[in-house]
């Protein structure tokens, strides 16, 4: 049975966000937002919205004249947000986003710290969206361009169809799956990952954020009511002086490309040494981050089943330990993870399952 196109895939997918990710009812307001590369998916999910009776806008970025601003407006003014802004989103009652290619890991069109500054709106975004109670979703395939895919050695929309085919999977199991995993990450939880003859320990500590793929009332209670497409991981904070041993990491996207394979050793939070072929990456990617900030602050345990390594969101794979917080996304494959002295994935393979 040949697979969806790409055309077939947008249908499905908005429709699913409408209904499954945002429960949206006839009478709502719904706003889209997206980037060039976003605009047949737009298109389709203004369209769905529209016919089940709900008010509809799209917003465009454009990229072009999003990067002029960015190089050009006064450094005050970029990556602020407007009175116009704020009423939108006061008046909106869903929302989707889909991001520009310049947003994504790799590109070339802004530089890291330009890309940096650009977003610093994030916090008063989110801020602004929890104060409206609007429920949204952000579809990530938004940002694979060119840069990524290269990067990946894959084409732009192979690695679109992934993460859209991905975006079908069954959110009531991966619920499930997440509700099993979730209660484990308490404050003070002692883990352990093991990697091949490498093991790492550290304590959780914080926050704690389930990616199920739909936004209950739950989540906007929590602040938790923007939710990403393909969904599916459970992550919490990391006692950031905690973390002592030492990780082999695998295939981890950063700023200035993929990192097939190293090695980090962790003492008292902060990575001490590090081991890899790709010496010259590894030395951009901590270069870029003073000594003091090397440190671990997030756990991440991926729950999608439908999604393969290798197209831009390898956290969300089923079975994939994500460690965060020194300077790129880490990735661990087949993977053990122990939290409590209980196995929650054993060799790449969940104890708990979507």
């Amino acid at each position: 049975m040949p697979s969806d196109s790409l055309d077939q895939l947008y249908t499905k997918v908005a429709r699913k966000v409408l209904t499954e990710t945002l429960q949206v009812r006839k009478g709502d307001s719904v706003t889209v937002e997206t980037w060039d590369n976003g605009l047949p998916f737009a298109r389709k999910a203004l369209a769905e919205a529209r016919a089940m009776g709900c008010t509809g806008i799209m917003i465009y970025e454009d990229e072009w004249a999003y990067v002029e601003g960015v190089r050009r407006a006064p450094p005050e003014a970029v990556g602020t947000m407007g009175k116009n802004e704020y009423a939108l989103i006061s008046g909106t009652d869903s929302y989707i986003f889909i991001p520009g290619q310049a947003l994504g890991a790799l590109s070339k069109t802004l530089k890291p710290e330009e890309r940096t500054k650009s977003t610093r709106y994030n916090s008063s975004w989110y801020e602004a969206a929890e104060k409206a109670g609007l429920k949204g979703a952000r579809l990530s395939f938004g940002y694979v361009g060119r840069d990524v895919a290269r990067a990946l050695g894959k084409r732009v929309e192979d690695i679109v169809s992934a993460q859209l085919r991905a975006a079908l999977a069954d959110n009531g199991k991966i619920s499930d799956a997440a509700g099993k995993v979730a209660p484990l990450f308490a404050d003070g939880a002692a883990v352990q990952v093991g990697s091949g003859k490498s093991t790492l320990e550290f304590s959780l500590k914080g926050e704690l954020t389930v990616e199920d793929g739909a936004v209950d009332d739950h989540d906007r209670e929590t602040g938790n009511n923007m939710t990403y497409v393909p969904p599916g991981f459970v992550s919490k904070d990391v006692d950031p002086q905690s973390a002592n041993g030492s990780v082999v990491l695998t295939d981890s996207l950063t700023d200035f490309g993929v990192v097939p394979k190293a090695k980090l050793e962790f003492k008292d939070g902060r990575v001490v040494s590090w081991e890899s072929e790709a010496k010259g990456m590894m030395k951009k990617v901590f270069d870029a981050a003073p000594p003091g900030d090397r440190r671990l602050e997030l756990l991440v345990v991926g729950l999608n089943p439908a999604l393969g390594y290798g197209n831009g969101q390898d956290r969300f794979v089923q079975g994939a330990l994500n460690l965060s917080g020194f300077g790129f996304r880490a990735v661990v494959k087949k993977g053990d993870l122990k939290v409590d002295g209980k196995s929650v994935v054993t060799a790449g393979r969940p104890m708990v399952s979507a």
